[in-house]
C-alpha cells in the first residue's frame, strides 16, 4: 500500500486474473537465480541445444547400493581386471577406451612404454632381418647368420608365466561374491537409468535427427563387422551363379578324380542334375531347426546339395580352377555393396596352417581374380583344427601350425619382395580372428603344466586360450616389427562366448580388441561389466545364434545396447540365415521389428559397426566426422552419423560416472590406509593409551 506505483492487491490480483503471467515470472525468476548458482564450468561449456537434455543424478554419499566395504573391495578388483586389459592391449598396438585410460592414469598409472621406432623404413627395402620360431613365438633377430641373444631385437610380448598369473586372478574376480553383487546391481541400475532417459529425451533425440537435412538410417554407414566370405551370399545368387556356370562353362575341368579330370557338366551328371532341377530346396544351405546345438550340421549345411566336391568347386579359394567361381560370386556381392553406397563388410578368409603356402595362394588369388572393393577388407580366420590335421599326419606338431600361420607374415614384412602377391595383399588385412565350435569340450586346462607348442603331439585339440595366447602373442611381437617397418598393424577379433566355458570370455577380455558373439556374458555379471568399462565391441548375429545356440526373444542385445556396451549387428553367415540381397538390412529390420528399436538406437548402432571395424581413419573420418576418436558428444557429427548429440552426450557421461564411482572408492580406501599410518606414526594422542 506504501508503493503507489505498484500496489500489491493489484499484483496479486493480476495473478489470480492472468495465470500466464505468473508463469511468465516464475520461469523469468528462475532462469535469473540459475545463471547465478550454476557452476563456473558449466557456463564456460555453454553446450547447444542438441547437448541439453534431461539427466537422472542421485544424490548422497552411498550411490551404489551396497555397503562401502564391499564397494571398496569390488572396486579394486574391477580396476586391477582393467589395469590387466590395458597392459596387453597397450602391448600388442590394439585400442583401448580413451575415458577408460585417462581414468586409470588418474590413478597414477602411467603409459605402457613402447619401444620409439625413429628408423621407420620410408621404402619396403630387404631389413636384413632373421627369424625363427622359439616356443610357439617368433623371435626376430638383426642377422640372418648369427641368431642368438646377443642380435635378438627387442620386440616385447607377454611370456606365458605373466598371462598365466593374470588368468588365474581374472578367473578368481569373476567369482568373487561381493564383486558378483556389485556388478550386478550396477549393471541393473544402468538398465534402469537408460529406460529413465528414454522416458525423458526420447522426443528430444526424435526431434534432434528430424533436424537433419538429407540424413536417415537408410544412408548412414553401416559396417557388417562379422560375416564369413565363404557365405556372404545368399541361397537365390549362389543357385543362381551354379546354373550360370552350368550353361557358361560345362566343359571346363573343374575337378581332378583319380588323375582324370572332371568337367562341370559330368560333375553334375554324375549326380543326375541338369541347371533345370536345381531350386534352392536341393541346395539345402540354409540353417534350420536341426541344426540347433548341432554344429556338425551347420557346417555340412556348407555343401550345395549335399556334396562337398561342390562346396570346393563353388566356394573355396585353392582348386582346380584356382578359385575363379568363388572369385566371380565375392566380386558380385562387392558390387552389390557399392551400388547401396552406404554398406560395407569385413569378409573373413581362411588359413588354415596346414602348410607354408598358403598364404601364398590366398594372395595369388586375391590379386589374380582382383577380388578388390573400397567397400570391404579382409580378416582372416584361423579356424581351431589341429587334432583334425595331427590325425591325419598333416602336422606333426602344434608349433609347426603356428609356424605355417605366421612365419611368411614376418618374411614378408621383414622383405616385401619375397612375397610380392602378399606384401599387396595384407594392405587390406586388418586383423586376426579364431573359429570353431566352442562347445566342443575342452580335455586340458591351460596352465604352466601344459606342454609347449613344439612339444603338443597329443590327439586332443588345444584349449580356447592357448590358441588365443600365442595367436595374441605372435601378433604382438609381429605388430611391432611392422611399426618399425613403417606398415600398418592388426588386430584380435576372435569368435568368443557363443558357448563353451566363460574362461573363453576372460581370454576375450585380456587379449582382444573386439569379439563376436558374446552371449554368455549375459551368464557372467562381473564380466558383462567390465567389458562395459573397457568398451570392447561386441558384433553380435541374432539370426545366427537363433538357429544355433540361443532362440532370438532370448538374446542379449537390447539389454547390452540398454546398459551401454558397443555392441553392433552383423550377418554372419548370410547363405544359411538369410533370404533377401540387402542381408544386413535384413538383420537390422527384423531386429527393430522384434525388440521396437527406435529410429536413434539402429543410428547408434550402425556408429558402433563403424568404430569397431578396421577401416582406415580417413574413411571413419569421412564417415563419421574428422573428430570421431575423440570422447563424448565433440566425436559426433549428427550430420553424417544420424545418432543426436544427446544419445552421445549420455552414454560418455554415464561410462565416466561409473568409472569415477570406482575410482572414488579405491582412492577413500588410499586415503585411509594413509591417515592409519600417519596416525600410527605419531603415537598415542594425549590422554590415550
Amino acid at each position: 500500500k506504501k508503493n503507489k506505483k505498484s500496489p500489491c492487491w493489484l499484483w496479486s490480483l493480476s495473478l489470480v486474473l492472468n495465470p500466464p503471467f505468473l508463469c511468465l515470472h516464475q520461469l523469468r525468476f528462475l532462469n535469473e537465480t540459475s545463471v547465478d548458482s550454476v557452476d563456473d564450468g558449466f557456463r564456460e561449456r555453454k553446450m547447444p541445444m542438441e547437448k541439453e537434455y534431461q539427466r537422472v543424478s542421485i544424490s548422497g554419499e552411498e550411490k551404489c547400493g551396497v555397503p562401502f566395504t564391499d564397494l571398496v573391495d569390488a572396486a579394486k578388483c574391477v580396476v586391477k581386471a582393467l589395469f590387466i586389459r590395458e597392459k596387453y592391449i597397450k602391448r600388442s598396438m590394439q585400442s583401448f577406451c580413451k575415458t577408460t585410460a585417462n581414468t586409470l592414469q588418474d590413478l597414477g598409472m602411467k603409459p605402457l612404454d613402447l619401444a620409439d621406432y625413429d628408423d621407420i623404413a620410408e621404402t619396403p627395402v630387404d631389413a636384413g632381418y632373421g627369424c625363427k620360431m622359439v616356443d610357439g613365438v617368433v623371435h626376430v633377430y638383426t642377422k640372418k647368420t648369427n641368431m642368438d641373444k646377443s642380435t635378438e631385437l627387442d620386440l616385447p610380448y607377454p611370456d606365458l608365466t605373466e598371462y598365466i598369473g593374470d588368468m588365474n586372478v581374472m578367473m578368481a574376480l569373476i567369482i568373487n561374491g561381493p564383486v558378483k553383487s556389485f556388478c550386478y546391481r550396477r549393471l541393473q541400475y544402468l538398465s534402469s537409468k537408460f529406460q529413465m532417459h528414454i522416458l525423458l529425451n526420447e522426443m528430444k533425440e526424435l526431434a534432434a535427427q528430424k533436424k537433419v537435412p538429407h540424413r536417415d538410417f537408410y544412408n548412414i554407414r553401416k559396417v557388417d563387422t562379422h560375416i564369413h566370405a565363404s557365405s556372404c551370399m545368399n541361397q537365390k545368387h549362389l543357385l543362381r551363379f551354379i546354373k550360370r556356370a552350368m550353361k557358361k562353362y560345362p566343359e571346363e575341368i573343374v575337378h581332378i578324380e583319380r588323375g582324370v579330370g572332371q568337367t562341370l557338366k559330368q560333375v553334375f551328371e554324375s549326380m543326375n542334375l541338369t541347371a533345370f532341377d536345381l531350386s534352392v530346396d536341393t541346395l539345402d544351405m540354409h540353417a534350420d531347426r536341426n541344426t540347433f546345438h548341432r554344429f556338425d550340421k551347420f557346417n555340412a549345411k556348407y555343401n550345395p546339395i549335399g556334396e562337398s566336391i561342390l562346396r570346393e568347386i563353388f566356394i573355396k579359394t585353392d582348386n582346380h580352377i584356382e578359385g575363379k567361381y568363388f572369385a566371380h560370386i565375392v566380386k558380385e556381392v562387392m558390387f552389390d555393396l557399392e551400388e547401396s553406397k552406404y554398406q560395407n563388410s569385413e569378409l573373413r578368409l581362411s588359413i588354415y596352417g596346414r602348410c607354408r603356402d598358403e598364404w601364398d595362394k590366398l594372395a595369388q588369388w586375391a590379386l589374380r581374380h582382383r577380388v578388390y572393393s573400397d567397400n570391404v577388407r579382409w580378416l582372416i580366420q584361423v579356424p581351431r583344427l589341429f587334432d583334425v590335421y595331427h590325425t591325419k599326419k598333416q602336422l606333426a606338431n602344434f608349433q609347426e601350425m603356428l609356424e605355417n600361420i605366421f612365419m611368411p607374415l614376418f618374411e614378408v614384412t621383414i622383405n616385401p619382395r619375397s612375397h610380392p602377391e602378399l606384401h599387396l595383399f595384407l594392405e587390406h588385412v586388418v586383423g586376426f580372428d579364431s573359429v570353431d565350435d566352442e562347445s566342443k569340450p575342452e580335455h586340458h586346462i591351460f596352465n604352466l603344466d601344459s606342454p609347449l607348442p613344439a612339444n603338443w603331439t597329443e590327439e586332443d585339440n588345444p584349449p580356447y586360450s592357448y590358441y588365443l595366447y600365442y595367436t595374441y602373442a605372435n601378433m604382438t611381437v609381429l605388430n611391432h616389427l611392422r611399426r618399425r617397418r613403417g606398415f600398418h598393424t592388426f588386430v584380435l577379433r576372435p569368435h568368443c562366448g557363443e558357448a563353451g566355458p566363460m574362461h573363453h570370455l576372460v581370454s576375450g577380455f585380456m587379449l582382444s580388441e573386439n569379439i563376436s558373439h558374446g552371449l554368455l556374458l549375459r551368464k557372467a555379471p562381473v564380466l558383462q561389466y567390465l567389458y562395459y568399462l573397457a568398451q570392447i565391441g561386441i558384433a553380435m548375429s541374432p539370426l545366427s545364434n537363433n538357429s544355433l545356440f540361443l532362440s532370438y526373444h532370448r538374446n542379449p542385445l537390447p539389454e547390452y545396447l540398454s546398459r551401454g556396451l558397443i555392441v553392433s549387428l552383423s550377418t554372419d553367415d548370410p547363405l544359411q540365415f538369410h533370404f533377401t540381397k540387402e542381408p544386413l538390412m535384413e538383420e537390422y529390420s527384423i531386429a527393430a521389428q522384434v525388440w521396437k528399436l527406435s529410429s536413434c538406437d539402429m543410428c547408434e548402432l550402425a556408429r558402433n559397426s563403424v568404430l569397431m571395424s578396421g577401416f582406415s581413419h580417413k574413411a571413419k573420418s569421412y564417415w563419421l566426422g574428422p573428430s570421431y576418436f575423440k570422447e563424448g558428444p565433440e566425436s559426433n557429427d549428427i550430420r553424417r552419423t544420424n545418432v543426436p548429440d544427446i544419445r552421445v552426450a549420455y552414454r560418455s557421461e554415464t561410462l565416466a560416472e561409473e568409472l569415477q564411482l570406482i575410482i572414488q572408492a579405491v582412492r577413500t580406501e588410499e586415503l585411509d590406509t594413509i591417515n592409519e599410518e600417519e596416525s600410527l606414526s605419531m603415537g598415542p594422542l594425549p590422554g590415550q593409551r
